[in-house]
Order: C-alpha cells, then structure tokens, then sequence
C-alpha cells in the first residue's frame, strides 16, 4: 500500500509569463489545476486550537484559516475537528521544512483499515492560490502527485519553500506556537526516516472564536 506522502515537486525550469490584461482577482490556469490570484486571504471568525498530548513538551499551536481561499479545505479540517478525527493522531513527518500530521494509521491501536491512512471521507479537489510557502503556513497534503486527493493531512511550514507554491493548497497560517512547531520538527528521528523516535501525538483539534 502506498503512503500517503507530502511530494516536493521540482520548480519549473522554464517559465514563462504572460502579459495578459486580466484582473489581479482573476483564476488563471497553471500546470496543476486552477490558482487564486490577487486574492488576500482573510481570516475566520474562528480558528483551530491544536493541543499536544506532552503539553510540557510541545504546548498548543493555533492557526487561523481562510475561507475565502480555500473554503473546501478549511470546511473539511473543522469538520474532522469537530468530529475529534485528530485527537490521538501523531506528526508523523518531521523535518526542517514541515511538520506533517492527520493519518488515521498513527492512532494508538490503528489496524490501517482506512484506505492510505486517510479519514475515509471523499478528496477534496486543489483550492491553489498565490499565496507563498513561507512560515508557519498550514497547507494540504495529498496523494503523490495528483492535486484533487487532499483528504486529512496538513502540514505546517518552518521555512519558505518555493517549491510548494501553486502546488499545494493553502488554507491557514500559525498565529500562536511557532516555537512548539519547531520543537516537534526538532525531535529525534528514527535513523533514515523523518518519523519521530517516540509518537508526538495531538490530543484534540478544536474550533473556538478568535
């Protein structure tokens, strides 16, 4: 069974860009679907409060999120809150670019019943916008390369990357608990691996007012 993985896929070589006369609200086309131009993103009423189960270690992350960007995606993240789909859940990527979580196998006693670890709920299709990689962003994970497989995982940037931009859906950036985002990148791998040693796991994800 194939994992469900964070691909970085390759910057373009060769770009060239069109001098067209359309609005900076306009969508135009990419190579990976469709993305959001000129549009800033505005936050939620609400946002997401990501508590750790080893609060003394890592604390509470929380995130704002964008309707008017990604109205798919941020709709599914509240709906699996809600529903305490995240509680137990572990980052199970860390590097020194993401931190990666939402894979239902990670659950303490997980059979891998789901399929690729996802939440068993239909993909939710690409919502790309121009909005950069850069800190502390929350985008969507998928499956390999195909932009409309974005299901349960995100992962949360430590550091600009290009690379991802128009790539990955956008949905939310951090507001509060960066430096916990850092100390869970920074915990010990198992040896050739970005998994950590020990499980760092989510106790709850839960939606509340700004």
């Amino acid at each position: 069974m194939k994992k469900f993985f964070l691909a970085i896929l390759p910057l373009v070589c060769l770009f060239i860009a069109s001098c067209d006369s359309a609005g900076s609200n306009a969508t135009k086309p990419s190579a990976n679907g469709e993305v959001k131009k000129g549009v800033a993103p505005i936050a939620d009423p609400e946002i997401a409060v990501i508590e750790m189960e080893n609060s003394a270690a890592y604390g509470t992350i929380k995130i704002e999120l964008y309707s008017n960007i990604a109205p798919k995606h941020v709709a599914r993240f509240k709906e699996l809150a809600k529903e305490g789909y995240y509680s137990g859940i572990s980052f199970h990527r860390i590097n020194q670019t993401v931190i990666q979580a939402g894979d239902s196998n990670t659950k303490p006693g997980a059979a891998g019943g789901k399929v690729e670890g996802d939440s068993g709920k239909p993909h939710v299709q690409a919502e790309f916008s121009d909005i950069p990689y850069d800190t502390g962003i929350l985008g969507a994970a998928r499956f390999g390369n195909d932009v409309n497989s974005a299901n349960s995982q995100f992962f949360i940037m430590l550091k600009r990357e290009a690379a991802f931009d128009n790539k990955y859906t956008v949905y939310g950036k951090v507001i509060e608990g960066m430096n916990n985002v850092r100390t869970i990148a920074q915990a010990p791998k198992q040896e050739g691996t970005e998994r950590p040693v020990e499980p760092i796991r989510i106790k709850s994800v839960t939606i509340v007012p700004r």
